[in-house]
């Protein structure tokens, strides 16, 4: 039986807050060498994403709500000026992705088709040449799948090349714009495959019967591709476009039963860690009354605490903070959890009912009293996320399946760690010295994971979002976040950064029940998948008599994820063409189900020159950041992953590079000009190298990487530099210390981290330092809105101890010779040589070798060095 506690002594507080969204838990499938014949998929759990999905023409719990601002004193006035095109000869990297699937006519790509073939039934290709440029025209506006190229090679033996390879990156909740066209109706699937139809089908016009493009089988439509031409036809939305969502809405499953939006606003559960000093008790309050402020007033919410016991917080109670009390040494009963359960407390209430309780009780937080170090402090977190899920599930878990199952939605539970787990089920010893330390660490690992697990069989997220400087054990805590689709992040304190994803994290709304089929044409296969997800259990889906389809259960959906694919050929291709289907299913938390197909044709080549000039090398480059860093699973591994991308830039330039006339030396192909140095960035940035001091800062940037979007994975890989300007406009730059002017301020950002550094000149005048830094600072606010885990925005000035962060990210050049520098940096043309040994004298020397030292060190030279 619970007992009963009461608190009434309120301690405030200062603090922070914004709002964004998501995250989630990886998945790596891993298949055989590039070369013979396709093993069967293999998929691995790895782990971790901006805003909500959104679905069209559904309602969404997050629209309509403004979001926060920063509780923090007024920040720099708007700053809304463009970013101005870097004056030097580089590519700069686009803020967002050049995918493929498109809706635009204006391609540089072909747009003829080959000759129909012969089929003796009659069929006719319906597609016009306004839909063979819908194939592979580039859209910025609808990044939901990335290609490494526009076009497929012929020949296996190179399009299989190990360094190299081809792929994907797709991303399954990503909002597209403009909306998809939208079919309330069962789709038209292969019987034979399970494919669906689409804009690439031949249409056997007078029967209504469609061509499967991935395996030639003919299907019936029911008559409904029934036409007199093939322009009719081509109306339908599942024959003249790439994309398209069908929707089946609530109302037509068979013993729905309506609820009220109240009912169905996915519940929150705070988790909160009761054995902090007194300075991170109150940060964490003002971020949590912050956090407070911003959901929605239908948001049903939680609160409970945990040290040696396990608190539940009663909203029933109005005049004081009144909890009731769970044993934290063992996994709660089922007769405990149910006497909580059915008893008199209301421990999940809608906002909008309770927020002034919910103040007091989040006010009545007290710092720890006992005089322990924090490591030694017991901590029943595994308990207490066992009685938050009881609580979310509450009485609905024992009604019957053909009512209400999920009466209250996708459930999500964040746990604010400031230590490790050291008491009670999942728990390890205080001490790593303990005796049977790793005994216990592997049972408490089966533990969380099995934890995790039933959390996402009960279509409830677990995020742990840890700060302070106490070890948090991020072993025993990653398999928890990834079972259950969640996330963990590590801040420096409870301050601003953990407030803003404090609030990024409730409002990620995530789908369940998500499941991605991949369907490639016969002469391609998929060799590995590394995202969110684990392969999919054979009753988990639909299955068809020749179904090749490689299915992967999503284990939330949401906006900021993606699943990076890898394709091989089989053989030698023969056709011009090659087909890709994607299919994204899941349901929304208004329990309507949503099949998202994305049906892709490229063209094949065999000439190897014009297959690299259609590679995407930003895309590529994340493929193979993914593919690396799925085995770099201690800082050793990642030492050897190091040497691995060396061998990946020799062979890439001895395979599709050029051998220098009388000498060992390949110059590096020039369309693949930008790879080599976005790959030098991961070579010793924080993913790989020696930036970060703890392994455990190592692990969950490596975790969120693998799940992350393109976006962010791209920045997480390669920073961009941004150069203030007079006026208010920035310059983008090369990522290189030849950046750092005296006279200038410079943002760069790295995913996780933005850096603001002015100059040593430009700090001593007052004024101008000022207004540089307000711009900078709000120019890395409108960078970063979106993004989950919000980063953490750091400002120093030249010269200073925090300088090192800003500096050992950017690559070391000040040593190239004078003709290296100028290839770059050409405005230093106009400096002098005391000019020069000035500037050089400014910077932090650090033994890496500058990106020319590396490529010469591999016996490559870059494209454009003679």
């Amino acid at each position: 039986m619970a007992n009963r506690q009461q608190q009434s002594s309120p301690s405030g507080g200062g603090g922070y807050s914004t709002s964004v969204s998501p995250s989630n838990l990886g998945i790596s499938k891993s298949g055989g060498g590039f070369g013979g014949p396709p093993p069967p998929p293999l998929i691995q759990p790895n782990q971790i994403p901006p805003p909500s999905i959104k679905t069209p023409n559904l309602p969404s719990p997050a629209n309509g709500i403004p979001l926060p601002h920063l509780s923090t004193p007024p920040g720099p006035p708007v700053f809304s000026s463009p970013l101005q095109p870097a004056a030097v000869p580089f590519r700069t990297s686009p803020a967002t992705p050049q995918p493929i699937a498109s809706y635009s006519s204006n391609s540089s790509l072909p747009t003829s088709s080959p000759p129909p073939r012969n089929f003796s039934n009659g069929l006719q290709h319906q597609t016009s040449d306004r839909t063979e440029e819908l194939a592979f025209a580039p859209h910025a506006d609808s990044p939901n799948l990335l290609f490494s190229a526009h076009k497929v090679l012929k020949q296996m033996k190179l399009a299989n090349v190990p360094s190299f390879g081809f792929g994907a990156i797709v991303s399954p909740g990503r909002e597209v714009s403009p909306r998809p066209q939208i079919i309330q109706r069962d789709p038209h699937r292969c019987q034979n495959c399970g494919a669906y139809a689409n804009l690439y089908c031949n249409i056997l016009l007078g029967s209504g019967q469609w061509q499967c493009v991935i395996c030639r089988n003919l299907n019936g439509s029911e008559g409904e591709y029934i036409a007199p031409s093939k322009e009719e036809v081509r109306y339908l939305p599942e024959l003249s476009s790439p994309l398209i969502d069908y929707i089946q809405t609530p109302t037509r499953k068979p013993g729905y039963v309506p609820v009220s939006e109240s009912r169905i606003s996915a519940p929150i559960v705070l988790v909160i860690d009761e054995c902090l000093d007194e300075q991170h008790v109150q940060h964490l309050q003002s971020s949590l009354l912050a956090f407070l402020d911003s959901l929605p007033p239908t948001t049903k919410l939680g609160i409970m605490l945990y040290g040696r016991m396990v608190s539940v917080y009663d909203f029933s109670e109005e005049s004081v903070a009144s909890a009731d009390i769970v044993p934290g040494d063992k996994s709660p009963s089922e007769d405990a959890l149910r006497a909580l359960i059915y008893g008199t407390g209301i421990y999940l209430s809608t906002i909008h009912a309770s927020l002034s309780v919910a103040h007091a009780i989040l006010s009545s937080l007290t710092p720890y009293k006992l005089n322990l170090p924090e490591v030694q402090r017991d901590r029943c977190l595994g308990a207490a996320v066992e009685v938050a899920l009881a609580i979310i599930q509450g009485p609905s878990a024992e009604m019957s399946r053909g009512v209400v199952k999920r009466p209250g939605g996708n459930g999500r539970i964040i746990v604010c760690a400031g230590g490790p787990c050291t008491y009670g089920p999942g728990s390890i010893p205080h001490s790593l010295n303990h005796p049977n330390y790793l005994h216990l660490q592997k049972s408490a690992l089966k533990w969380m994971d099995n934890l995790g697990c039933e959390a996402h069989r009960h279509n409830t997220v677990v995020d742990i979002l840890c700060a302070g400087t106490c070890p948090v054990r991020i072993p025993l805590l990653q398999p928890l976040t990834k079972s259950s689709g969640g996330v963990l992040i590590l801040h420096d304190d409870f301050g601003e950064a953990f407030g803003v994803n404090l609030q990024k994290a409730s409002s990620r709304a995530a789908g369940s029940h998500g499941l991605l089929e991949i369907r490639c044409c016969d002469s391609i296969f998929v060799s590995q998948v590394v995202g969110p997800g684990e392969e999919a259990h054979v009753d988990s889906h639909e299955s068809f008599k020749n179904d090749t389809a490689v299915t992967i259960q999503m284990l939330s959906v949401e906006e900021t994820q993606s699943f990076a694919v890898s394709m091989e050929n089989r053989a030698d291709i023969k056709s011009n063409f090659v087909h890709f289907q994607f299919a994204i299913r899941y349901s929304t938390i208004y329990q309507a189900d949503i099949s998202r197909v994305i049906t892709v044709r490229l063209p094949t080549v065999d000439s190897v020159s014009a297959y690299l000039e259609s590679v995407q090398d930003e895309v590529a480059a994340v493929l193979i950041g993914k593919r690396t860093l799925l085995r770099a699973k201690s800082f050793n591994d990642a030492l050897d992953m190091r040497l691995t991308l060396d061998d990946r830039i020799q062979d890439v330039a001895i395979k599709f590079g050029s051998q220098v006339p009388k000498s060992k030396l390949y110059r590096y192909p020039k369309e693949l000009s930008r790879l080599p140095e976005i790959l030098f960035h991961l070579r010793r940035g924080p993913l790989l190298g020696s930036i970060l001091g703890h392994e455990d800062e190592r692990s969950v940037l490596r975790s969120l990487f693998l799940n992350a979007s393109f976006d962010l994975s791209l920045r997480m890989l390669v920073p961009r530099c941004l150069m203030h300007r007079e006026g208010g406009t920035f310059e983008e730059l090369p990522a290189y210390d030849l950046a750092m002017q005296s006279d200038a301020a410079v943002v760069l950002d790295h995913g996780t981290d933005v850096f603001i550094w002015l100059g040593a000149e430009l700090a001593a005048q007052e004024g101008k330092s000022a207004a540089a830094l307000a711009a900078c600072r709000t120019l890395a606010e409108e960078l970063t809105e979106l993004r989950f885990p919000a980063p953490r925005i750091l400002a120093f000035k030249e010269g200073s101890s925090q300088a090192r962060y800003f500096v050992s990210r950017l690559i070391p050049a000040h040593k190239d010779p004078p003709y290296e520098q100028e290839a770059r940096f050409p405005q230093f043309r106009t400096l002098s040589a005391d000019e020069r040994t000035k500037l050089k004298s400014s910077f932090v020397h650090f033994d890496d070798p500058s990106f020319c030292e590396w490529m010469r060190s591999l016996k490559v030279l870059a494209p454009e060095s003679s």
